[in-house]
């Protein structure tokens, strides 16, 4: 998912100074929590929060936190790669602007080992499934992103509507098969569930398929509903979510195993503002927040809000594993389907 995430920490890591953190504000439990949190962030007045997701969705989410609280959000949005590469560039060089991220997960286990991270507590997270929790709870899950097939009603007759990965290897499909340029992640999981052998194997037959290779999910969610791709095999269920809500010819389903991109919150251990951080993840981690990502076609990752996005069984792709294995799975995935060349990423 990442762009040698590895070589960017590598040679941007310096040991920072940190000063003493906001540990104690961040899991604190107290009964004033809530009251403590609003005074001290109205008194910081507002809250710098970098993120990957789009100006179309993250605005109005930001907005809707402003008019609640009085608190003004000033977003630095780009993609995952461009932001993680910013928050350890301004941190080698003793600048800590950032108060909090929302931001994909193999960067936010980046941004974690660089020490840029605190551990936190919000009372929405007896709403969170597991599945949103690094083990060490510096991130929190507020958003999934899910790997589904998508296809177009139209061109597709629903007995022809694969049931499993091998069903994608049908004579049918030879050439009319998309997947999204940078999927190396989901990837490297689909190969590691089937078992290593099994899983390159079936690869290697689905790149021999001569799949329509494109970079963007949203981008090929809008090809599907044209017509000009009859069936996708890595698509993010929400973009097509968006488009079929509105009319258009396309539905999505899920497959056996299903993978999902953990998008998170944190806070930062140097925050400028550690209340209006802490606000604003609580924010993001309520109800409201969740109804809010709910509104935009997004997958809340919260158990209390109601959506068709998440009905079936799923698994997590492993940011630890993204990150360590990063060079191995990609290689791979460039050979088969790239022709060896680098990948471009796609902002959220």
């Amino acid at each position: 998912m990442v762009l040698r995430i590895v070589s960017l920490m590598l040679l941007l890591a310096a040991p920072p100074a940190f000063a003493q953190s906001h540990r104690n504000l961040y899991l604190y439990h107290g009964a004033d929590r809530e009251q403590r949190l609003i005074e001290g962030a109205k008194k910081e007045k507002q809250v710098v929060v970098y993120t990957s997701l789009n100006t179309k969705d993250s605005v109005p989410i930001s907005q809707a936190f402003e008019k609640k609280y009085g608190v003004k959000v000033e977003l630095w949005r780009s993609s995952s790669e461009k932001v993680l590469q910013r928050a350890l560039t301004e941190a080698r060089a003793g600048r800590h602007a950032v108060d909090a991220f929302e931001l994909n997960g193999p960067e936010m286990e980046a941004l974690y080992r660089e020490g840029l991270l605190e551990e936190f507590w919000s009372p929405h997270f007896k709403n969170l499934p597991p599945a949103a929790f690094a083990k060490h709870k510096h991130y929190v899950a507020d958003r999934f992103n899910f790997f589904t097939i998508a296809y177009n009603t139209k061109l597709v007759k629903p007995e022809e509507v694969p049931n499993s990965y091998e069903d994608l290897l049908h004579p049918r499909w030879v050439g009319k098969i998309g997947i999204e340029a940078s999927d190396d992640d989901w990837f490297a999981s689909i190969v590691k569930h089937m078992g290593e052998q099994k899983g390159l194997a079936f690869f290697r037959k689905l790149a021999e398929m001569k799949p329509q290779v494109r970079t963007g999910h949203t981008l090929l969610a809008e090809l599907v509903a044209a017509g000009e791709i009859p069936l996708v095999a890595t698509i993010y269920n929400h973009n097509a979510e968006r488009l079929l809500v509105n009319g258009a010819p396309i539905k999505w389903k899920a497959l056996d195993p299903t993978f999902g991109r953990p998008n998170a919150v944190a806070v930062t251990k140097r925050a400028q503002r550690p209340h209006a951080a802490m606000l604003f993840v609580d924010f993001m981690l309520s109800p409201e927040g969740q109804e809010l990502l709910k509104q935009r076609n997004r997958v809340p990752a919260s158990t209390a809000v109601e959506t068709n996005l998440n009905k079936f069984p799923f698994h997590m792709i492993d940011p630890v594993i993204v990150l360590d294995e990063q060079a191995k799975w990609e290689k791979i995935w460039s050979e088969l389907f790239l022709k060896g060349q680098a990948i471009k990423r796609e902002a959220d």
